[in-house]
């Protein structure tokens, strides 16, 4: 019994490095919150009970499978025959409410179905995390303080005016609802469909339907047109020109040489595009187009993105992939962190190693395989770490 309170004790004093603490935090809320318009009536009962921040929660902010998995054990679970089928179930059991929102907001029933897919598998996995608790842990913690404050005064303010419970639950994270939505979005995007006063994302599927076709259309959505397709790059292809922020249009990636997945030609269209390899010069490439990145806007992981714009289209009748799944070795956080001091140790820098293979870490990747005649491909996996080793 000792053992496990010292343990809880130096977890959460090592965890939250933070010079207030967390009562004193609260009150900041508090504070803030009620300059804002939020009544102390709704502040007192939604901090009832909250005397600790969760050390569970951030053990969990820190292992994100978009973080810890390649493009294949991500992919696969999430594109699954199960979530398929389920899917086509959703699409046929509810396409009176779903052509509603496709028709309003110009975005598709199975683009919106895929996301509601991959948010809580169609709704039946929301989380049962009481929000407040997830929202005041994060915004206590120092690494995405800034972020989850305003969440967490977000929240606050949608049950000051009986949009959401007091009790309401979500995610560890602080999503809510079928679309997993932050409080933020709820705010932004959320929408009564049914007029009834609130935004029920949990069991309205009529306010699902609309605030995730809502939120895709102010991202940009573009009706009609597609968020891309799977591509074949040839031999001896130059992978420094793939990447999210390298575009070119669909013509002159024919004329370099890049096909369709399953080998035949691509469309004639001066479309703008970019050329991504999640898993590098060995895996699936992808050419994606601007509703790409919409999708994105919703998450800002790949892995995910990918995975909803396969899953939509799976749903639209489209078959599988062409390429074939490679199994390869997980990469812990500790590992990446590995190979993040390794190359700012070799003179490419990675920024400060934090276990998370971003933006910086892929680019001076990128780097050093083209300094020692590798395929630069940025793609940090198994054989980087070996190399590295």
């Amino acid at each position: 019994m000792f053992l496990r309170f010292f343990c809880l004790v130096f977890l959460t004093t090592s965890v939250f490095a933070n010079s207030d603490s967390f009562d004193d935090f609260l009150d900041q809320i508090r504070k803030s919150a009620i300059e804002q318009g939020v009544s102390k009536s709704t502040i007192d009962q939604a901090f009832s009970g909250l005397t600790a921040p969760d050390p569970s929660i951030i053990s969990k902010d820190g292992a994100q499978a978009e973080f810890s998995q390649n493009f294949w054990h991500y992919f696969n679970k999430r594109v699954s025959k199960t979530r398929i089928n389920n899917g086509n179930d959703t699409l046929k059991q509810n396409a009176s409410l779903l052509n509603k929102s496709s028709q309003k907001y110009g975005v598709p029933a199975y683009v919106i179905v895929a996301f509601l897919g991959l948010e809580s598998n169609y709704g039946n996995y929301m989380g049962n995390e009481r929000l407040i608790q997830s929202l005041a842990t994060l915004a206590y913690d120092p690494r995405r303080s800034k972020f989850f404050t305003r969440e967490l005064i977000a929240a606050l303010k949608l049950m000051d005016n009986n949009t959401i419970p007091i009790d309401a639950t979500g995610s560890w994270a602080g999503a809510m609802g079928a679309v997993q939505f932050m409080p933020t979005n709820v705010l932004a995007y959320g929408i009564d469909a049914n007029k009834d006063g609130k935004v029920n994302l949990w069991n309205d599927k009529e306010d699902i339907y609309a605030s995730a076709a809502n939120f895709l259309n102010k991202l940009g959505w573009k009706k009609g047109e597609k968020w891309g397709r799977e591509a074949l790059i040839p031999k001896n292809f130059d992978y420094r020109l793939t990447g999210l922020k390298n575009e070119k249009t669909v013509n002159e990636w024919a004329a370099l040489g890049v096909l369709k997945g399953n080998g035949a030609a691509l469309p004639k269209s001066n479309f703008k595009a970019s050329l991504i390899v999640p898993m590098g010069h060995k895996g699936p490439a992808f050419l994606v187009y601007r509703n790409f990145d919409v999708i994105m806007g919703w998450n800002r992981s790949i892995l995910y993105a990918l995975s909803v714009a396969h899953l939509s289209d799976r749903l639209n009748g489209a078959g599988r992939l062409s390429a074939k799944p490679l199994d390869e070795a997980l990469l812990s956080k500790e590992d990446i962190m590995q190979i993040q001091n390794t190359l700012n140790l070799l003179g490419y820098d990675t920024g400060t190693p934090d276990g998370m293979a971003g933006p910086k870490t892929r680019e001076a990747t990128r780097q050093f395989q083209s300094d020692i005649g590798f395929v630069a491909d940025g793609y940090v996996g198994y054989e980087l770490f070996q190399q590295l080793q």
